[in-house]
């Protein structure tokens, strides 16, 4: 499993799979945020991630960014940044997303 460290408490990664979750907790890693939707074409359901990430001891949560809503995933990241322990990884495709959407949020949360 690779990862992008953006800083000493939150890293980006491309897709993981619940078989990735021992990995991610012996790096350190507290919890885990999706940001890919499960509509997306190759991403895996997150609901099996985040069974695996509660059973490791992680705490996990689902943000989609992108696909059809039109949600806005920002409050919910600063949300989840507030509450989740640290260090953090978040999820997408190839991580580029939950990059943005981490340096976004994060400027809310300073």
């Amino acid at each position: 499993m690779r990862f992008q460290q953006i800083d000493e408490e939150f890293a980006v990664a491309p897709q993981i799979t619940a078989g990735d979750i021992a990995a991610i907790a012996k790096a350190g890693f507290k919890s885990i945020v999706c940001n890919r939707p499960d509509t997306e074409m190759g991403a895996v359901p997150h609901e099996a991630i985040a069974k695996a990430a509660q059973a490791a001891g992680l705490e996990f949560r689902f943000i989609p960014v992108g696909g059809f809503g039109g949600n806005n995933p920002v409050p919910e990241m600063v949300g989840a940044l507030k509450e989740m322990p640290r260090p953090m990884l978040a999820y997408c495709r190839s991580g580029a997303r939950s990059a943005n959407l981490y340096m976004a949020a994060s400027q809310m949360v300073r």
